[in-house]
């Protein structure tokens, strides 16, 4: 906070009889708990509510209409904190992928650092079909089209195995990393897990099976 001249025998006019400044720039101490209170709530009930829509429905198939009539919110409080539904997805999804890249960065081996770069791929090949399975709802929200690869958690992924290539002897790295992460769209996953009925772990183990093939 700023200092507060004191108006009285400063020999300043314009100071006298004027309020101490953070009383011009701040609103009143009343309002803000209100305020910030209400923009949390909203925030919730819209996350709740676009959290029921995409686990009910095709995500691609919600709208932020149908978002804002679930929560009970206009349609400009939805837009004021969320420029789409993929963007709500994302803040949905946000806590579970930090947690995995969380593991990557300081976590213990193989899926944390200590262990050689086939061991690592295959380890986080686990643990994102893991999350894919957890959370494909949220995911085919967040990722749909193009901006899958808008995404932060994809540009993490990207640069994670990207560093896992450039320990390895592969041609051509900066067009494999996309290839590698391709399987791991949630369109592939639906597709595989619930069209062809291919058990999770199966998918797994042979996205890890390739890593191993792959880097060794």
């Amino acid at each position: 906070m700023r200092g507060i001249a004191e108006s009285a025998g400063t020999g300043d006019p314009e100071q006298v009889g004027r309020p101490p400044p953070e009383r011009e720039l701040l609103p009143l101490a009343d309002q803000l708990p209100r305020e910030r209170a209400d923009a949390a709530r909203n925030r919730r009930r819209v996350l709740a509510a676009a959290h029921r829509l995409f686990l009910d429905n095709d995500p691609a198939s919600v709208t932020m209409g149908d978002i804002a009539a679930a929560a009970g919110v206009g349609r400009g409080t939805l837009y004021r904190r969320f420029p789409g539904t993929a963007s709500i997805a994302v803040a949905l999804l946000d806590q579970h992928e930090r947690e995995l890249q969380q593991q990557l960065i300081d976590g213990p081996p193989p899926l944390g650092p200590g262990a050689a770069p086939p061991e690592r791929l295959a380890a986080f090949y686990v643990a994102m079909i893991d999350l894919l399975d957890q959370h494909l709802h949220l995911a085919l929200g967040a990722e749909t089209g193009n901006s899958r690869f808008a995404t932060g958690a994809y540009g993490f992924w990207r640069l994670h195995v990207r560093a896992l290539l450039l320990d390895t002897d592969v041609p051509d790295l900066e067009s494999l990393v996309d290839s590698l992460l391709a399987p791991l769209a949630p369109e592939v996953y639906r597709h595989q897990r619930h069209q062809l009925g291919i058990p999770a772990d199966r998918i797994a183990a042979n996205l890890a099976w390739q890593a191993q093939r792959l880097l060794t």
